[in-house]
């Protein structure tokens, strides 16, 4: 089977258009409970080339999947997830919130969602706390067998970035930014000169930005010319992923990964 990488260049040669990656966002998380192995699951179903998730330690050391801070969103009782165990976050229901069916979905380890993953396909993994996390990090993937090829880590957090990198040199490593634009200037920011210069200064593989339209076909370029992947969050409608799709973009994360590619065809 050919490795991701060499598939996406393959697919490139054919056709670039076919070339964006298509990542399921904290899973298949339209149709299952975000962050939960049932999600992922759906995610590969829905032929995803990717999934993406969200991890933080544990108050005894476990690399534990969910969004926020606290469990109160996904489960209706607030637990800090820096502060509770594994096993007192593993006895909330995460899944009953997005509808009954899902009943009784436990919030997964990263080493739980890691063994989900196919050949061929990758795990972004999203870093929400600080470096703390890195050494309990490399032990998980040391342990799931998963190549390097088959990983990609991202974090809005430069330093985490930069020391996850140092960690381990042949993961790509991807900085996160979201987008804002000033209502009067009308101009959008961080420029893409800035995030460059952020990501070449710490040797990071690429930028992950947020779906906006400062994100654009001058943007994509102005990043690939610098050496970097430029991927993109969090786009479900199909006329925003066509746009970027046909700038270049190199990936696209999305809740609804089987229903955007069909209408991508």
């Amino acid at each position: 089977m050919l490795k991701p990488a060499l598939l996406l260049l393959t697919l490139a040669l054919i056709n670039p258009a076919l070339a964006m990656e298509i990542i399921a966002h904290r899973g298949a998380s339209h149709d299952a409970p975000e962050n939960t192995l049932a999600a992922f699951r759906l995610g590969w179903q829905q032929h995803a080339d990717a999934c993406e998730l969200d991890t933080w330690l544990t108050a005894d050391g476990h690399a534990i999947v969910t969004h926020d801070a606290d469990t109160k969103r996904v489960t209706g009782i607030a637990k800090k997830i820096a502060t509770s165990t594994l096993a007192e976050l593993r006895a909330l229901d995460a899944g009953t919130w997005k509808a009954p069916r899902w009943s009784g979905e436990k919030l997964p380890t990263l080493a739980e969602a890691l063994a989900t993953v196919p050949d061929g396909k990758r795990l972004f993994i999203e870093i929400k706390c600080g470096p703390e996390i890195l050494p309990e990090l490399a032990r998980v993937i040391a342990a799931s067998g998963k190549q390097a090829t088959q990983l990609v880590i991202i974090s809005f957090s430069l330093p985490v970035c930069t020391d996850a990198k140092k960690l381990f040199p042949k993961i790509p490593v991807l900085l996160l930014s979201s987008l804002k634009q000033n209502p009067m200037s009308l101009a959008w920011t961080p420029r893409a000169e800035t995030l460059i210069d952020k990501a070449t200064a710490a040797r990071l593989d690429g930028l992950n930005i947020e779906g906006k339209p400062g994100l654009d076909a001058d943007f994509i370029r102005q990043t690939h010319a610098a050496g970097l992947k430029c991927f993109t969050w969090t786009v479900d409608k199909p006329d925003v992923a066509k746009r970027l799709r046909d700038a270049g973009i190199d990936g696209l994360t999305t809740n609804r990964p089987g229903w955007l590619r069909e209408q991508l065809r």
